[in-house]
């Protein structure tokens, strides 16, 4: 009984992906970004602190070791809320506001009360486990990858998914459809979005 008042408070949000991979789905090497394109990170900083309204926020999901490797002079950022994914840390680390210890627990996090009503969109900011539990979640709709278009040595890699179930957007707002170039790096902003089937 309690289970199913729970479920009722439930407010479903979108749970959405963002990551930019190189040719071989490489998108991390040695806890750093294998390439140097400013304009590029800063178009995922605009798309995840984007709101509707003044007073609402996203909640952006980490894991531990992609916390880590981000500079503190990201933060504190706008419009965000952060939950750090962790099943060996004890405490919420600095400049984060959560810790939960598993995908779904974060989920909640943002679709329960007290923060469902100010939660707009929950971003999922990596590593590849975490990419893969939100690739499987119901919620998940949108899959932002940016195609940076060379070879570069990795150790971290984007996880494989269904490219069939998952359809790349001709034009998306908000989302550049041209090819750009920066530091003789071309890259390119794309949205895959997930099919959704109707069974009623």
């Amino acid at each position: 009984m309690e289970l199913e008042k729970s479920r009722d408070k439930v407010q479903k949000k979108p749970v959405r992906l963002i990551a930019a991979i190189c040719n071989n789905m490489g998108m991390g090497k040695d806890g750093t970004l294998p390439w140097s394109l400013p304009s590029e990170f800063q178009y995922f900083l605009n798309t995840i602190k984007k709101v509707s309204r003044p007073g609402n926020m996203n909640l952006l999901i980490w894991g531990r070791l992609c916390w880590n490797s981000h500079p503190e002079s990201m933060f504190p950022m706008d419009n965000s809320l952060h939950v750090v994914l962790s099943k060996t840390l004890s405490s919420v680390p600095d400049y984060a506001h959560f810790l939960c210890r598993d995908f779904e627990s974060a989920v909640r996090l943002a679709a329960e009360p007290p923060l469902a009503d100010i939660i707009e969109t929950i971003w999922i900011l990596g590593g590849r486990q975490v990419y893969e539990d939100a690739l499987k979640h119901p919620w998940c709709d949108l899959l932002y990858l940016t195609d940076v278009m060379a070879d570069f040595d990795c150790d971290a890699f984007f996880p494989e998914f269904d490219r069939e179930l998952f359809k790349l957007q001709e034009k998306f707002p908000d989302v550049p459809s041209e090819i750009q170039e920066e530091n003789g790096i071309k890259f390119k902003c794309q949205v895959f979005k997930k099919e959704t089937t109707d069974t009623m």
